[in-house]
């Protein structure tokens, strides 16, 4: 299951992390963000122990949002060694997630 990031947590499970992390941004209102989400939860699975997955919810997490600049949703980032190496925006398919990630990690 992909973790779920928070303002509190994100300085732990993101920037201090080796390995590659992916970050979702989004929101329950969001239909798009919905949409995505078993796409998501897919690729929690299918790189668990290799990749972490992650979801941040804008709404309940102002600060690692404004931080990274989000303004529109689904934001998904990908982040390694403290540093975003790439970034999707908007609903995409599994596999331009898998590209982006095979690419990085």
């Amino acid at each position: 299951m992909a973790l779920e990031l928070t303002d509190s947590n994100f300085q732990t499970e993101v920037l201090e992390s080796d390995k590659l992390t992916v970050i979702d941004f989004w929101a329950e209102w969001c239909g798009p963000c919905r949409a995505i989400g078993p796409v998501i939860e897919e690729l929690a699975k299918d790189y668990e122990g290799t990749v972490k997955i992650g979801k941040v919810n804008v709404d309940n997490n102002p600060q690692v949002s404004m931080n990274y600049g989000i303004t529109s949703i689904p934001a998904i980032l990908f982040v390694k060694n403290g540093e975003v190496v790439d970034k999707l925006v908007g609903a995409q398919p599994k596999a331009n997630f898998v590209k982006k990630i095979e690419a990085h990690k």
